[in-house]
């Protein structure tokens, strides 16, 4: 009998992000699920975000007396639960209807943050409302500074606890698998529509009764009736600002009294930067392998971005983090919390909040259980000296 995931619907069968992984399949049509998966050009950075964990193998210790254990970390001088939080995804209402306030009320359970994306289809205000905990908001610096200055003034408005500003993607990338489901822009093939009809629950809930969901907070930014996803890619497209730099963190930071975090760092003078702004942290990120193919991973840079600026900012990152021992392989090189994107989407995907539920669920069962292997009570007790690196480019922590 072969080996599969399971793929049904009750997600307390889920044992394992790959199993919810398999539900969001099934559950969505193509063109929506490639938008999870897919990565730009030949993939390779993707590929990359998840190999790199392959390579990294742990040292444990035994006779440890491990029978009270600790997941929870301190970010930002406030305890979570356990060391990471839900990253920004953009247009998680494709996924599950209002899927942004899924998402953030799945996190507030669990007792982690959740970045609210910028191209979210539920208002800041209605999810900080609706959701409670701790609620983040990505933003990007577009060539309108006066519609970032308004977002940023609801956001503070509304209680959002920090600003990340996501800064790899003055231009865009070429998800090209993404691209191949249109026959023209934001235009179907024929085959793809055909999928679509063959999925009616996500029809039902996601279609009905208004069609698809709309951006909500960029009405600052778009013109009148031009919320819809047409109308904002259209949009967005020219609000791109490559001459984006430091000196417009430096005008955001005089502007955001709250936490504020640039995410797509990739190397140490890069994190020094972000020390000199002021900010109060950084999130190391390739932007899930869809923005520059053949770039390294988090992964990868991390223990140099920590010798040159730990201590001095919350070093965090994101990129193919699947497993709870992913996770803490990266607080053993020293990061403060990782950001997880992929496996709560797929949670979100396969049954919207119970899903998120338990996909966080998978991934703090899964680092109380390693802690436990590795002779450690607590995530504080982790350092590089339990680790090995097998192969890769270098053995950075050496």
């Amino acid at each position: 009998m072969n080996r599969r995931y399971y793929s049904g619907c009750d997600v307390d069968r889920a044992h394992g992000i790959d199993d919810l992984r398999e539900m969001a399949r099934r559950r969505l049509p193509n063109f929506c699920f490639e938008y999870i998966e897919g990565g730009t050009d030949d993939e390779a950075t993707l590929r990359r975000n998840r190999d790199v964990f392959g390579e990294i193998f742990f040292v444990p210790r035994t006779l440890v007396d491990v029978e009270k254990r600790s997941t929870g970390v301190d970010l930002f001088g406030r305890r979570i639960e356990a060391p990471f939080l839900i990253g920004p995804t953009g247009y998680s209402g494709m996924m599950f209807r209002e899927g942004d306030v899924k998402m953030a009320g799945a996190a507030a359970a669990a007792g982690v943050p959740f970045v609210l994306s910028n191209v979210s289809t539920v208002a800041l205000e209605e999810v900080v409302r609706r959701a409670g905990g701790r609620i983040w908001m990505q933003v990007y610096l577009y060539r309108s500074r006066d519609a970032v200055a308004k977002l940023a003034e609801r956001a503070r408005a509304a209680g959002v606890e920090a600003l990340v500003v996501t800064t790899d993607s003055a231009v865009f990338g070429k998800r090209e698998w993404d691209l191949r489901n249109y026959a023209r822009p934001l235009q179907l093939t024929l085959r793809n529509k055909l999928d679509v009809l063959r999925h009616p629950r996500w029809m039902a809930n996601v279609l009905w009764p208004s069609g698809m969901p709309r951006f909500a907070n960029l009405g600052d930014l778009l013109p009148p009736g031009q919320n819809s996803v047409k109308g904002a890619t259209i949009t967005l497209g020219r609000q791109l600002d490559p001459s984006l730099s430091w000196n417009d963190i430096a005008w955001l930071r005089d502007l955001w009294p709250g936490k504020l975090l640039v995410k797509g760092v990739m190397c140490a003078p890069d994190a020094q930067k972000a020390v000199d702004a002021g900010l109060d942290g950084i999130v190391l990120s390739n932007h899930g392998g869809r923005q520059l193919d053949g770039a390294v991973s988090a992964m990868d840079v991390l223990p140099d971005v920590v010798r040159q600026v730990g201590g001095k900012l919350a070093v965090m990152l994101d990129g193919g983090f699947r497993r709870g021992s992913d996770i803490l392989k990266a607080v053993a090189l020293g990061a403060s919390a990782v950001l997880v994107g992929r496996a709560t989407t797929y949670g979100l995907a396969a049954a919207g909040q119970p899903g998120v539920e338990r996909a966080l669920h998978i991934l703090k069962t899964e680092i109380d259980r390693t802690l436990g292997l590795l002779g450690c009570c607590s995530v504080a007790d982790l350092d590089r000296t339990q680790l090995r690196r097998v192969s890769g480019l270098h053995a950075a922590w050496d």
